[in-house]
């Protein structure tokens, strides 16, 4: 069965390029984004995993470990960062598990069920995780297409904003922009809950100015 919104993730405990890692001892009280990739050495996954790294001041002011699954081994992977860091101009800060038995990745579906024996390019998931190991969010994408991480930022704005104020956020919604108030509560009582202002475009929608800013 696979992971689904809101389910509690599995522990585990994996070798990676920073040693032994337990999941959930490692993650703590942040919000963690997993995410993996079908060998070393791939092109797509090289811009990638440089992308991440020179994000760590993004996610670290939200509060965001970030962690990489390959399904290759250690020594493969201490060689890859190696080329990560010189074609990318960063430094790979994070680790990067050694997923070789495909443990981790079975355990968190991202290997498709009819996919053939050995094939591992269906292991091209992101995972946003929050500091209760609830899933919040998940993406798949194909080899061919590199991850936007400013749209899995942007998605973490919205998570921990309405994780705390009874709003939700709109189509290509950005962090400062205007809020839906949620349906739960009415009009009246938005008016008290939000005294920046309510506008009534529908009964059911209802737009404010994004509480904490």
């Amino acid at each position: 069965m696979a992971l689904q919104l809101g389910d509690q993730v599995p522990d585990f405990t994996q070798k990676s390029s920073a040693g032994d890692i337990n999941f959930y001892e490692w993650a703590g009280d942040s919000w963690v984004v997993l995410f993996s990739h079908p060998a070393d050495y791939t092109p797509v996954c090289t811009t990638e995993l440089g992308t991440v790294a020179k994000y760590r001041a993004e996610f670290d002011k939200r509060n965001v470990k970030t962690i990489a699954l390959s399904v290759d081994g250690v020594e493969s992977h201490q060689g890859w960062i190696g080329d990560i860091n010189t074609t990318q101009s960063t430094s790979v800060d994070y680790p990067i598990l050694a997923d070789e038995d495909k443990k981790v990745s079975e355990l968190y579906g991202m290997i498709h069920p009819n996919s053939s024996t050995g094939n591992t390019l269906t292991v091209r998931s992101v995972f946003v995780i929050d500091p209760n190991k609830k899933l919040r969010l998940t993406i798949t994408y194909p080899a061919s297409t590199g991850r936007n991480f400013d749209e899995i930022l942007r998605v973490i704005d919205s998570l921990q904003l309405t994780d705390y104020h009874k709003v939700a956020t709109p189509a290509n919604w950005q962090d400062g922009g205007d809020c839906v108030v949620v349906p739960s509560i009415s009009t009246e009582d938005a008016k008290q809950q939000f005294p920046k202002g309510v506008t009534e475009l529908k009964p059911y929608l209802r737009m404010t100015p994004q509480p904490n800013k």
